[in-house]
């Protein structure tokens, strides 16, 4: 793996913090960072353009990445375009030293020099529009309805993926057709889940309504994940009655109370008398506060 030079690592780390990403994820982060420039530098992309972004993430599913971690993995790359990719073309960096064996001294080749040769990436000049005043506007719209840190956090995360996949295009140009193919490119490319497709769909919805007051259009044709359907695992009639079988008084009545009415365990713990009511054949269940 290349060596990353301290000073694009702190500018990274300075973009994290500005971020609001908590310190504990920092080390994630930074792993999807590293990680991403070892790819660049591996099969020969320019870490520095978006347009790099989307191979790297089809790389991590061909490894069986789980979609939570992709989705983190393009979060930090994202953080890297906006903010200290310029930092290259002042840090340049090398594949980290390997021990030299004595060996191969007589057996180097002048390709294997040019290959651990130090590297340096030209600066080019930014690609795309300026999306901050988009995602301050975001912030804006989600804390005027008094949403969750974490509904900002998951939206402001997907509108990043969507300006990843369009490169930057200018957020007042963005239709339906953009939107129609990033879903397309979640579902079938990154074969997310059902629940991350909503999560996506909602995200870009709001961005589209709130932010851009913009019309988000006919979403038609997508591919979308379907949820796998529920089926809780529960014992039969006669399972049941062989357990109450094997109870002694005084437990039998409290399995055969929270069988019957349906209970929860600490619903069960906290009846009394009191709360039977036998002539109207009410049961007072209380929420077990207080």
């Amino acid at each position: 793996m290349i060596d990353v030079p301290r000073e694009l690592l702190a500018a990274f780390d300075s973009r994290l913090a500005e971020e609001g990403i908590p310190e504990r994820l920092h080390r994630f982060y930074r792993k999807w960072f590293r990680f991403y420039l070892d790819f660049c530098h591996k099969y020969g992309r320019d870490s520095s353009s978006r347009e790099s972004l989307p191979a790297f993430l089809e790389k991590l599913a061909e490894k069986k990445q789980p979609g939570n971690l992709r989705n983190q993995a393009a979060h930090a790359i994202s953080i890297y375009h906006d903010g200290c990719s310029s930092e290259l073309s002042a840090a340049p960096f090398s594949p980290a030293p390997k021990e030299r064996n004595p060996r191969d001294e007589n057996t180097r080749s002048p390709a294997r020099d040019v290959e651990t040769a130090p590297v340096h990436i030209e600066k080019r000049d930014p690609v795309g529009s300026d999306w901050g005043p988009a995602y301050a506007a975001l912030k804006s719209e989600i804390a005027v309805r008094h949403y969750s840190p974490k509904t900002l956090k998951a939206y402001s995360s997907w509108v990043r993926q969507l300006q990843a996949f369009t490169k930057s295009k200018d957020p007042g140009s963005l239709n339906s057709d953009d939107v129609k193919a990033f879903l397309s490119f979640l579902a079938v490319e990154r074969k997310v889940s059902a629940s991350s497709q909503n999560q996506a769909f909602n995200a870009l919805l709001f961005f589209f309504r709130h932010v851009l007051k913009a019309e988000f259009g006919e979403i038609k044709d997508v591919p979308r994940a379907k949820r796998k359907q529920y089926v809780p695992v529960v014992l039969s009639r006669e399972e049941v009655d062989r357990v109450i079988g094997c109870l002694s008084p005084p437990y039998d009545l409290v399995v055969k109370l929270l069988y019957g009415c349906g209970l929860r365990l600490f619903e069960g713990i906290k009846l009394r008398v009191q709360d039977f009511n036998f002539d109207a054949m009410v049961l007072t269940v209380h929420d077990g506060k207080g």
